[in-house]
């Protein structure tokens, strides 16, 4: 009995450490920082250098970082919700979405020459099929399998699903069947075997996957490209200690000149020209177009 009994203090013990690791205290100070990000299957090179940014957190720092990975956006949230995680590298309407119900500071974004960085939504058919035009997606919809991303994407999802909505395509209707990948790899590799007829993206992903040879420079043909879109925040939550939040802030904008090579490698991955890239300050008010694009759907059910 009096081993059964010091086994489990053992085992509460450990669980009481586990629980506590991701706690604020009461000046809002975690034991060790926790960031969620999700991981791009297939594509090694992006958690190699989350790894290194992570390591330089926490010398940085001087506490220790902690990376907790994804399959998809949504597990972000929901890990900020059960405070498993106390910040996010977060898609830009995942941001949106989540900063709904949580209280959420947005840190800095990627910068290009002092403006924030942008990429674009895309929408994909198999280049060697015979949906060539987003006139022959209209005139065959009925007869075509649409692949969002998830709903938390705003190149995968909010901005297609706008502008389809916007040339009189309703995804839950126009379509023979519309279902949602699971991520951007996904998405394009349906759409390269044939498993579904169009598909959507970002031209980042779209880019690296031909760089990756996953796809070939004639597999995939771009049908619609959407206007820039802000590029990802860095977000924290509100109720982590303000000092420490400066503090991660900093880190981030010192990195541009103190680790300028974990900066590039990590830009490099998605774009050739690293010269002008940097970490700058977000603020909230840069993703509003993104919740006035969200507003306008009355369909959207991405919460």
């Amino acid at each position: 009995m009096k081993k059964l009994i010091i086994i489990a203090l053992i085992a509460l013990t450990a669980f009481s450490a586990c629980k506590n690791k991701t706690e604020l205290d009461s000046n809002g100070m975690p034991q060790t920082l926790t960031i969620a990000v999700v991981q791009a299957e297939g594509i090694d090179e992006i958690k190699k250098v989350r790894e290194q940014i992570r390591d330089y957190l926490q010398e940085k720092l001087k506490m220790p970082v902690e990376l907790i990975y994804s399959n998809d956006y949504t597990g972000v949230i929901e890990a900020l919700r059960a405070n498993k995680a106390h910040m996010a590298d977060m898609q830009p309407f995942a941001y949106v979405i989540a900063s709904r119900t949580l209280k959420l500071n947005p840190l800095v974004t990627l910068g290009n020459n002092g403006k924030p960085s942008t990429y674009k939504s895309v929408i994909i058919s198999n280049a060697h099929g015979n949906i060539k035009t987003m006139d022959d997606v209209k005139a065959r919809s009925k007869n075509l399998t649409l692949a969002f991303v998830e709903p938390a994407s705003a190149s995968g999802h909010l901005i297609p699903r706008a502008y389809l909505n916007s040339i009189g395509l309703n995804p839950d209707t126009a379509f023979k069947q519309t279902i949602f990948a699971g991520n951007h790899l996904t998405s394009v590799l349906s759409v390269k075997s044939g498993k579904v007829d169009i598909g959507c993206t970002t031209n980042l992903v779209f880019m690296l996957m031909t760089k990756a040879k996953m796809i070939n420079d004639g597999d995939i043909r771009v049908l619609w490209t959407s206007d820039p879109i802000v590029s990802d925040p860095v977000v924290i939550k509100n109720e982590v200690n303000k000092d420490l939040q400066k503090r991660i802030q900093q880190a981030y904008l010192d990195m541009n000149k103190e680790r300028p090579e974990i900066l590039k490698a990590y830009v490099k991955i998605f774009i050739k020209d690293t010269t002008r890239r940097s970490y700058m300050v977000a603020n909230d008010t840069l993703y509003n177009g993104l919740r006035k694009i969200a507003g306008s759907i009355k369909s959207l059910k991405a919460n």
